[in-house]
């Protein structure tokens, strides 16, 4: 799914709030200019997992740290851009972009890393756990055009659905669908949130489906999945986008940082670094967010309150 900020002190973090939206790389903190605020601006990412990322590390710089925290809304790539340029100074949750990586972080040194977040990520094809039990040969990539029928909505033109969320997601569905030689059409439900609801649907008929999904996600516990297995990954199937016939890989996802802000944005970007917590964790803020219908700061205050054994290591 390749699925962004912080600065303090005399400094300035952006934090980014999700894909699809537009794009913000040009948009400052409106705290910029205010003088000896300790500012920190958060990007925040539109699926949930890394909102509520984002809900509570805000909520521990301002209620711990004594920073106000901004929230910009920032796509995956140009949040590299804005990181780059000091407009933004931290991505909580980046899902493997090895072009950034390498003209940011190793040519440029614009961009430092910010370690781990502590959840491992994985994208994949899934099928609802109710038909898998019913036909166990679905789960083999092989086997997928015999259900072709099965999957096909009125979006799909006459061929099976692979539903994805937003198209600003790094897939690499078409080209799988393509290079596998498969009876399938890619539908883009058009965000998280729309995919989401139209699972739930399916789900709630006991209609088979096939979907673009990851892990860790709060839906799981809802929505039991299994997922499809595609031919193995290895290193470098994936490099050409037009030529791709592999699976995902497994993603420990990672922070990252302005150079600058690294070096000299004192507490917050120390207690960013120090940021680490579990799938379960995450998953336990999503659910609050997601389905409880929280308020991101009631959901992070509500854990924090639960967790004070955790959150205390990060603290400077």
């Amino acid at each position: 799914m390749s699925r962004k900020r912080i600065t303090a002190a005399a400094t300035v973090l952006v934090l980014a709030t999700g894909c699809g939206a537009a794009d913000m790389t040009r948009q400052a903190s409106p705290f910029a200019n205010a003088q000896g605020a300790r500012t920190v601006t958060l990007s925040v990412q539109s699926w949930v997992g890394a909102q509520a990322n984002v809900a509570v590390a805000q909520y521990l710089l301002e209620h711990e740290l004594g920073y106000r925290v901004d929230t910009v809304q920032v796509d995956e790539v140009p949040a590299w851009d804005a990181l780059s340029q000091g407009r933004v100074d931290a991505i909580l949750e980046d899902w493997g972009h090895p072009e950034q990586e390498q003209r940011y972080v190793r040519d440029k040194r614009t961009i430092a890393p910010g370690g781990d977040l502590g959840v491992t990520g994985h994208i994949g094809w899934f099928v609802p756990t109710y038909f898998a039990q019913k036909h166990p040969d679905v789960t083999d990539w092989k086997n997928l055009d015999k259900y072709a029928d099965l999957m096909r909505t009125a979006e799909s033109g006459g061929k099976g659905q692979l539903l994805d969320g937003s198209p600003s997601y790094v897939t690499n569905d078409k080209a799988l669908v393509d290079n596998l030689d498969l009876d399938y059409q890619v539908v883009f439900a058009g965000s998280e949130a729309a995919q989401i609801t139209q699972i739930q649907q399916f789900a709630k008929e006991k209609k088979p489906f096939l979907t673009y999904w990851y892990t860790p996600q709060w839906l799981f516990e809802k929505v039991p999945m299994t997922e499809v297995k595609l031919p193995p990954y290895k290193e470098g199937c994936d490099a050409d986008p037009e030529k791709v016939d592999c699976a995902y890989p497994v993603t420990p996802l990672q922070k990252y940082l302005n150079a600058d802000f690294a070096k000299d944005g004192g507490s917050a970007a120390e207690f960013l670094k120090r940021f680490r917590w579990t799938t379960e964790d995450q998953n336990q803020v999503s659910l609050m967010i997601a389905e409880q219908k929280m308020r991101p700061d009631e959901a992070a205050r509500k854990w924090v309150d639960s967790h004070e054994s955790v959150w205390k290591r990060w603290l400077p």
